[in-house]
């Protein structure tokens, strides 16, 4: 990787790799929603089950992003890029091979666990890698790349389930992680940061890691079943982990990561944000085919006008957060997928589910890049790796949220092709995020960004 001496300049081959790699890891979230109800006729899923196909990959890695973060710190960024992506890629082919739902699920598990070490490092690298400007715009792209992977996936999983049949949604992943890891190995350099004088794994905070995984997975869990004791005591759980982690010496997230202005407002961001986008995915794929009677390619591209929406919103983001700033975009971005929400909860395609998916689109396409820019512009290299890894769990834990929370409301309500009090809830939490988030960012901090 060369850099020009005159400008400062990275070339843009390591961040078309990082993108790559991510965009793989994202489509894997929606991809599998379209072919939901083929996998569930073809190995005999309970409705009960079904969404677990989603559940089990995104509370995975949410609940293990924190480790990957900072295993990136400890053990290597690329290290821990290779480990994940290697991960992730076989799990891919065993999710095709499945035979039962136990074994898809538990599959689909371990995928969201080398997206854990994935994205987090991924994310890192590009923030160490580019700076200034640079570094805006190779957050803008990263940022694009998680809302037009989303939308990308559903449209992709139409295709390849009326095509060929569901198990490629997962064993398309196959040669693409192949080539990125070649890849990697020629194109990323290959650091190695550890931390003074000890193994990485004694560096680890294990009771932070502990409690961490084990709150963040009892909490969906207890959500998506409508077990209230079981989320109060995921709730606890996380309570002890941030206990813990301002008591050891070597927390998952330092310090003095929480004090970066933007990040944990950015995460609360982000994590609304993306748990309205993967419950809209899974209750629009199920909505389509099961109220309204798509065929999965059907409803592949019936999300197409979400796909170009979200350009639509990424391309105004990449001109204007150089004027306008982080908090401008994301409130506005906010509230046109709120909009978006109640405008599609009901009714048919044309009058209410299309204009909903246009507004979601705009939305998310204003609101991702900008929440990626202001909590990640001013993240120093030694802090890379945990904001990453905080940035990444709040959008996995997010999709992991937004399909649990939305599938229990709308659940008894899906005999009637109802999904408005599911929406509405999204809506709600989307305000309140915009009312906790927007007043903290800075207005003109992309505008400084821009400038460097």
């Amino acid at each position: 990787m060369s850099v020009n001496a005159q400008t400062g300049r990275h070339p843009w081959n390591v961040l078309a790799l990082l993108v790559a790699a991510q965009f793989m890891v994202v489509l894997d979230i929606t991809i599998v929603n379209v072919a939901l109800p083929s996998i569930g006729g073809a190995l005999a899923f309970s409705a009960g089950g079904l969404p677990w196909v989603v559940t089990a990959y995104v509370l995975s890695a949410g609940g293990l992003y924190l480790v990957g973060g900072r295993l990136a710190d400890l053990v290597g960024r690329r290290t821990t890029f290779l480990m994940g992506l290697a991960t992730f890629t076989g799990a891919s082919l065993a999710c095709g091979l499945a035979g039962s739902p136990g074994l898809l699920i538990a599959a689909r598990a371990v995928q969201g666990a080398g997206a854990a070490l994935l994205t987090p490092s991924a994310l890192s690298i590009l923030a160490v890698t580019y700076g200034g400007a640079q570094r805006a715009q190779a957050l803008a792209i990263w940022g694009a790349v998680g809302s037009a992977g989303a939308g990308a996936g559903v449209v992709a999983g139409g295709m390849l389930t009326t095509w060929l049949s569901w198990e490629w949604v997962f064993w398309v992943n196959v040669p693409v992680g192949a080539a990125v890891a070649v890849a990697t190995l020629r194109v990323i350099e290959a650091g190695l940061p550890r931390a003074a004088g000890r193994p990485a794994w004694r560096a680890l905070d294990l009771p932070g890691t502990a409690t961490s995984v084990a709150g963040l997975v009892t909490l969906v869990y207890g959500i998506s079943e409508k077990r209230l004791p079981v989320a109060a005591a995921g709730l606890a759980l996380l309570v002890a982990f941030l206990t813990i982690e301002r008591r050891v010496a070597r927390p998952l997230v330092a310090p003095s990561a929480w004090r970066i202005p933007a990040l944990a407002p950015g995460a609360l961001a982000m994590l609304a944000t993306t748990g309205l986008l993967a419950g809209t995915f899974f209750l629009g794929s199920v909505q389509l085919q099961r109220q309204l009677g798509f065929s999965a390619l059907e409803t592949g591209l019936a999300f197409l006008p979400l796909v170009v929406a979200i350009g639509a919103g990424v391309h105004v983001t990449s001109h204007a957060i150089g004027r306008v700033g982080s908090r401008a975009l994301m409130g506005a971005g906010l509230a046109l997928v709120a909009a978006g929400a109640v405008v599609g909860s009901g009714g048919s395609y044309a009058s209410a589910i299309l204009p909903g998916m246009v507004l979601l689109g705009l939305g998310f396409g204003l609101t991702l890049p900008s929440v990626s820019i202001a909590s990640m512009s001013a993240v120093g290299h030694d802090r890379a790796g945990a904001a990453s890894g905080l940035m990444s769990t709040a959008h996995e834990v997010g999709a992991a949220l937004g399909v649990a929370v939305l599938s229990s409301v709308a659940g008894a309500s899906f005999a009637f092709g109802d999904a408005m009090l599911a929406m509405a809830v999204a809506a709600g939490a989307l305000a309140a995020a915009a009312l906790v988030a927007a007043p903290v960012v800075r207005p003109a901090e992309g505008a400084r960004v821009a400038a460097h």
